[in-house]
């Protein structure tokens, strides 16, 4: 199957393993992945680590309210839903075509408390009652770049103000060698909140590779030991950077604001073959 949407031809995929499983690509660029009938199976490395961050969002099982800035295939809202019963969602997702096709052809669960809106991340945001969400999720990429007025304080003060005493942010973020992008990220999270971590690919880390890492940053201590353990224990292992390590991850990158702030770096062609 393939559309027109928005952001370009989005194009659903048929998983060979698993019976009712498809990936969205989005011009050809793998997007997300959702089964059906497991919505609790998350197959991408990056959406397996926001996975950890959901799971550890408060005790197993309780529900939460949170918010998805970024919808695609509404994977990690199926996820929340299957893993937290009765929790509260918004989905925001400015492609209001990809959002169509989604819901015709990978139907949420009718039961579910997943809300999407089809406007702008941001203006979205502002909707957010004050301290409304327990989580706040960022995975938004347009032609496989984070837009500018996501990445800036102003737009992470934007997610503290709705996010309750002690909730999380998280965002995926994608990045190459020399990582001004992730590093200028880090230090923009660190000015709004007192705790900021990142998980990622060691490799990626180090430089030698573009790809995902995940920052999650609260007001409040974060659950680095078992963020550490769960990230070690996949697939593909991750590794967790928080406290003094993660400060000088940075080598002194400055914060961004609104007036600075530019797209993230568009990935190599080799990323997607």
């Amino acid at each position: 199957m393939v559309e027109a949407v928005d952001g370009g031809l989005a194009q659903l995929v048929p998983d060979r393993d698993r019976a009712r499983a498809w990936t969205l690509l989005i011009d050809g660029a793998p997007q997300s992945h959702v089964d059906l009938d497991d919505p609790a199976h998350l197959a991408f490395e990056y959406q397996r680590r926001l996975g950890h961050i959901i799971d550890l969002a408060a005790q197993p099982g309780r529900p939460v309210q949170a918010v998805h800035l970024g919808g695609g295939a509404f994977t990690l809202a199926r996820y929340t839903a299957a893993t937290r019963p009765r929790s509260t969602q918004q989905v925001v997702e400015r492609d209001a075509a990809l959002v169509q096709l989604v819901r015709r052809a990978l139907p949420l669960d009718p039961n579910a408390r997943i809300r999407v809106r089809s406007t702008d991340a941001r203006e979205g945001l502002a909707k957010i009652p004050d301290g409304w969400a327990d989580l706040v999720i960022v995975d938004v990429f347009s032609g496989a770049r984070t837009p500018a007025h996501l990445t800036s304080v102003e737009f992470l003060g934007e997610v503290r103000r709705a996010l309750k005493d002690g909730g999380l942010y998280a965002a995926n973020l994608a990045d190459g060698p020399p990582l001004a992008h992730l590093r200028g990220q880090i230090s923009t999270a660190a000015v709004v909140f007192s705790e900021v971590a990142l998980v990622a690919d060691p490799a990626v880390l180090r430089g030698k590779r573009f790809g995902n890492a995940v920052l999650v940053a609260s007001a409040h201590p974060l659950p680095v030991a078992e963020l550490t353990r769960r990230a070690a224990s996949d697939p593909h292992p991750a590794r967790v950077e928080h406290g003094r390590a993660l400060t000088d991850f940075t080598g002194g990158a400055a914060a961004v604001t609104d007036a600075a702030a530019v797209a993230s770096p568009a990935p190599p062609p080799s990323v997607f073959r």
